[in-house]
């Protein structure tokens, strides 16, 4: 009897491990995922993105950027805060 009580508190055991741990990788891919800024324009050049094919996703601080080339990556790696800034304010403007 004390054999058959430990297997069933056993496979419980295993059983509620194996939920949880399924269950965790979700929960913390929902948290990192990036927000679309959904700018129609790239803070870098000005142009309308999608014009040279499709828009370049380039992420900086939790935010997903579209931009028009990927030649305009390097200018907006080298000032994140000013072209993410110029996207954000487009997109805020857009709205009102």
């Amino acid at each position: 009897m004390k054999k058959v009580s430990m297997l069933i508190l056993g496979v419980f055991l295993v059983t509620t491990g194996l939920t949880f741990a399924q269950q965790a990788p979700q929960a913390v891919q929902s948290i990192a995922q990036p927000m679309e800024v959904g700018n129609k324009h790239c803070p870098v050049s000005g142009d309308k993105v999608g014009q040279m094919g499709p828009p370049i996703k380039f992420q900086y601080n939790g935010k997903t950027y579209n931009l028009c080339c990927p030649m305009c990556i390097k200018s907006f790696k080298n000032n994140p805060e000013k072209y993410s800034k110029i996207a954000d304010d487009e997109v805020k403007a857009a709205k009102q």
